[in-house]
């Protein structure tokens, strides 16, 4: 497999490609679920179109926990089936198909009660090793432990005494959810797919009642395309009713937005070598290891304002400082909060009222001829809801189609990872480089870090760090113009790289020198070098004053003064 790039000159073509002549199958959406369907179409052969209005994963898929979990809490749901599945997921990701991009991560389950809760939660966690175990792929974590009140206290130093009487920890696994978006689109890329995100679909071809294909709105440059595509897969999310919506048909069923915030903090605010997981009135806490930070979240509530910008409010940061500061010894304070981001997730509509009891599973259905729609899940089982999207819309291609194969294609960087892992200490002396920094690009771009490497050999100046963003060398911003699809400062700021969450400054002090790393990529003149910068410093000015709002309408209405860089 040829490794592909996304840079302009081949997202230009890929839009030319997909307009030349009918695709077998043309996927709406770009975040996991629509890249894995793009990802499992191609690598059965057949002829497959990918696009996505904004940016890859710019929805809800870059704004997740950033978990790759089984769903401990929905065993006490008795919905054995999802976490079964989603277990297997899990190894599958961990063990072959993209152990570069996801790691494990340790999570304490503080006790609280005496005898029973030992007893009960423990048979919880030992059933979801069980289960993980049986999956087949349950291999490469550690099982559970209990842990003592001193013992504890000892892994978690943070925690009050008194909020505890002991513990257990086990292990789950994370990953950085648009870095893994935007490689499941170079994977399917490399596999033949055309891949183009800034491409809208603004309505759909018809031939009687059949769906033959859409009209595809180039939203850099005003350009239109009509892609004939023999089925089409809506795979949008939480804009699903929206997407359905524009062929006039009701939808067999609904989405719901369920809003989800989540605070990130520095690592020394909370001493700890272990991540938490917290019990609330409504659900679960996490408090996430994030490299040289914390994630802390979330919060569930329902939203039917603005999808592409969900706010936070300041009720919300409220709420989680509130939460996570009732079992820590030293409470986080708003100063401490680097960097606060909200995410919707798409939820089966009609089941509940509670948007935390609505159902995670995922439903595909195919209202019209030609339209297949896949929506609810959750992030670990993009495979499967990708597979089952594709089943779906073979029924109607009326040939013989090659079952799924995804199970064993491992994403773009995999190959070779742990070799050049394995390598690194040569690696970084044959580039001069800290080892440090050859961990990072491979942890991020595993076996392709060589292409960045490349980058810093043809210009060593890219091979220093960002002034104000030390983690990610400079490298990486050309990068991701040239092999990534980034087309705007925000693409690179806030998803190639996670500046705009993981810095008080919010992206800010970078912008400006990751604007002029990006320019000769992408053609822009120096007007549109101060375009880029003034749209971004907008953006974070609004997202601050939306945090400081009250509640939903409020700090949606200031999120809202800062539009898109180029408005759909």
């Amino acid at each position: 497999m040829k490794t592909a790039t996304l840079g302009p000159a081949q997202r230009a073509e890929a839009l030319a490609r997909m307009a030349e002549r009918e695709l077998d199958i043309l996927v709406v959406g770009g975040g996991v679920v629509g890249a894995g369907t793009a990802l499992d179409a191609a690598t059965r052969g057949l002829a497959t179109g990918l696009v996505e209005a904004r940016d890859w994963a710019s929805g809800t898929s870059s704004r997740s926990s950033k978990l790759i979990h089984g769903g401990l809490r929905y065993l006490e749901m008795l919905d054995f089936a999802l976490v079964r599945e989603a277990l297997k997921e899990r190894g599958l990701l961990l063990q072959r198909l993209a152990p570069h991009l996801v790691k494990p991560v340790p999570f304490l389950y503080p006790l609280q009660h005496r005898g029973w809760e030992r007893w009960y939660a423990g048979s919880g966690v030992a059933l979801y090793d069980a289960m993980s175990v049986s999956s087949g792929h349950g291999r490469g974590l550690p099982v559970h432990r209990h842990l003592s009140h001193k013992r504890a206290l000892r892994v978690a130093p943070c925690l009050k005494s008194d909020v505890l009487v002991g513990a257990l920890q086990y292990y789950d696994a994370q990953m950085d959810d648009a870095r893994y978006v935007a490689t499941l689109v170079r994977t399917a890329s490399a596999y033949g797919a055309h891949c183009a995100n800034r491409a809208r679909v603004v309505g759909f071809l018809r031939e009687g009642e059949r769906v033959v294909g859409a009209r595809v709105e180039d939203v850099e440059t005003g350009g239109a395309y009509a892609v004939r595509a023999r089925q089409i897969v809506n795979a949008t999310g939480v804009w699903t009713d929206d997407t359905q919506a524009l062929i006039g048909e009701r939808g067999q069923f609904h989405v719901r937005a369920s809003k989800g915030i989540h605070l990130v903090v520095p690592k020394d605010r909370i001493h700890s070598t272990t991540g938490l997981i917290l019990r609330t009135e409504k659900s679960v806490l996490f408090v996430i290891p994030w490299g040289r930070h914390w994630i802390i979240g979330t919060t569930d509530t329902d939203w039917d304002l603005d999808k592409a910008h969900p706010a936070a409010s300041s009720a919300d940061i409220d709420y989680l400082l509130e939460h996570v500061n009732s079992v820590l010894a030293i409470p986080l304070t708003r100063d401490d909060v680097e960097g606060v981001y909200a995410g919707l997730r798409p939820l089966l509509a009609g089941e509940s009222d509670a948007t935390s009891k609505l159902s995670r599973e995922h439903t595909v259905a195919h209202p019209v001829p030609g339209l297949v729609v896949v929506a609810g899940g959750k992030y670990t089982t993009y495979r499967v809801m990708a597979k089952d999207a594709v089943d779906e819309a073979v029924h109607g291609l009326d040939q013989r189609v090659a079952e799924c194969v995804t199970e064993d294609v491992p994403l773009a960087g995999a190959e070779g990872y742990r070799a050049l892992w394995n390598a690194r200490a040569r690696i970084a002396a044959r580039t001069g480089l800290h080892v440090a920094r050859i961990e990072h690009l491979l942890n991020r771009f595993g076996a392709l870090a060589e292409e960045v490497l490349e980058l810093v050999v043809a210009d060593p100046s890219l091979g220093e760090p960002l002034a104000a963003a030390d983690d990610y060398l400079r490298a990486e911003a050309v990068y991701a113009c040239t092999h990534e699809g980034a087309r705007h400062l925000d693409d690179v700021l806030t998803r190639r790289t996670r500046i705009s969450i993981e810095t008080f400054d919010r992206g800010t002090r970078s912008a400006r020198e990751v604007a002029e790393l990006m320019a000769p990529a992408l053609g822009w003149d120096s007007a549109q070098i101060e375009k880029e910068i003034a749209h971004y410093e907008k953006r974070v000015e609004a997202e601050h004053e939306s945090q400081r709002q009250p509640d939903d309408l409020t700090a949606d209405a200031a999120r809202l003064g800062a539009p898109d860089i180029v408005p759909l």
